[in-house]
């Protein structure tokens, strides 16, 4: 579940603290977490509704000054569901990607794991040697498509090594350290 970033100051400060969707099926559920921009989301709950269901509380809950504004901005096709959730702490990757100290136990992991993933250097080399470059321009670079390279780059976040900007990747703090230990 994505949230455009006009919601993440909302979520960040726990105003936001409902989503409405339409979805083929759900994409959380309720008992999970979901990481965001604004932090760390604990899913409370994910239930189907009817579009007369949808309340202006909710709206509001949601981070919009109406019910139909927010009603505008649906997708037009799919099964209508109220997710409630809480803000749960801040995003665990932030601290991970901003420990540059790797200890030998950790890098022994990380290393193997990279060693196993022969996509992962080239992609972090090249974030590194490009900085603030869009996926468009890098993916091809690699030699892929930008939607998988896309989410090649989200599994090396998973793993603190990269950083979304704005415009392109960076590598993290963690991400310099590990390409450095590479060589």
């Amino acid at each position: 579940m994505l949230f455009e970033k006009r919601f993440w100051a909302g979520l960040a400060d726990g105003s936001v603290t409902v989503a409405v969707r339409r979805w083929k099926r759900p994409t959380v559920k309720a008992g999970g977490t979901l990481q965001s921009p604004g932090g760390l989301l604990a899913i409370d709950s994910v239930d189907r509704i009817e579009l007369s269901d949808v309340t202006a509380a909710d709206a509001t809950a949601a981070g919009f000054d109406s019910r139909e504004a927010l009603l505008e901005a649906l997708r037009p096709d799919g099964d209508l569901y109220r997710i409630c959730f809480h803000r749960a702490g801040d995003d665990p990757r932030v601290e991970l990607r901003n420990r540059s100290h790797i200890d030998s136990d950790e890098l022994a992991v990380l290393t193997a794991k990279l060693a196993r993933l022969d996509w992962a250097r080239p992609i972090l080399e090249m974030i590194r040697d490009h900085p603030g470059t869009v996926s468009t321009e890098l993916a091809p670079k690699v030699g892929m498509e930008r939607l998988p390279f896309k989410q090649r780059v989200r599994r090396l976040k998973e793993l603190g090594l990269t950083e979304s900007l704005q415009i392109g990747y960076r590598l993290s703090p963690r991400g310099e350290a590990i390409i450095q230990h590479l060589g």
